[in-house]
């Protein structure tokens, strides 16, 4: 455990020399507060850009609360998940090709250890990102489209949490088993692009991961789908699968470490 909690330090230290505490929840609020803010704004911001023809009228929609939070859940799906990809694809495998790992290799710790830590950082945030955007939404969007029952959100926003786990989970091991540029990529085609997938020929089936965080938004209208709890198993299986796989070539690929 004392293993553990160093190397966990050392992740968080190195994180924070790299603003990554900063930047990163700054990133999601500012994409959490983005659609509230334009879509109740869009007809001041058209009528301020002007050049429209004469008589050309635009009638924009009534949106709900939860149309809101669909909408920054969106912009986390896209934007904020290939920012976390992108972050964390090389967590291991560039110390693996710097030679940084070996400092640790040489001492007597597991790579289990190595590994959860590496995840737990990722996780911690992740998560710090998710609750910093969604709070910015949720605040801006109670104020400008109505309230929104707190139990709801907080379902929500823990839901969106094991997806963010999820995505912790299969990156780090994507980034033991690969070099930083594969990683990146496996990761991406799996995550975002999952996703893009997941949405256009989705209707086919009703449990995997990237269906999560949607079903999460779905509290907010007083109930989700009845896929809800399987799919939340589910992903939650294959995370310990992929942590698994990742403690694994963790230990493998140690070899290929340059000195």
């Amino acid at each position: 455990m004392s293993d553990f909690v160093t190397l966990f330090s050392k992740e968080c230290r190195e994180a924070w020399r790299g603003f990554k505490f900063l930047w990163m929840p700054l990133l999601f609020i500012l994409l959490g507060i983005s659609d509230p803010l334009m879509n109740y704004f869009m007809e001041d911001i058209l009528n301020a850009v002007g050049n429209l023809p004469e008589g050309f009228s635009i009638t924009l929609p009534n949106y709900l609360p939860i149309d809101l939070l669909y909408a920054s859940t969106g912009q986390f799906q896209s934007i904020g998940l290939i920012v976390l990809v992108v972050t964390f694809a090389g967590t291991i495998s560039r110390e693996r090709q710097n030679g940084t790992a070996t400092l640790i290799y040489v001492r007597p710790i597991s790579f289990a250890t190595f590994f959860m830590s590496k995840w737990a950082v990722a996780s911690l945030l992740g998560i710090m990102s998710a609750i910093a955007g969604y709070t910015g939404s949720m605040y801006y969007t109670a104020i400008l489209y109505g309230p929104v029952e707190i139990g709801a959100f907080i379902k929500m926003v823990l839901t969106y949490c094991v997806w963010v786990l999820f995505v912790a989970a299969v990156t780090i091991a994507l980034s033991a088993m690969f070099k930083t540029a594969i990683a990146i990529t496996m990761a991406i085609v799996l995550l975002p692009v999952g996703l893009i997938m997941d949405s256009l020929i989705g209707s086919f089936w009703s449990v995997t991961p990237w269906k999560l965080a949607t079903y999460g938004v779905q509290f907010i209208s007083g109930g989700t789908s009845e896929h809800y709890t399987i799919t939340l198993i589910f992903t939650c299986i294959l995370m310990v699968i992929a942590m698994i796989i990742g403690i694994v070539f963790t230990k493998k690929n140690a070899a290929t470490t340059k000195i």
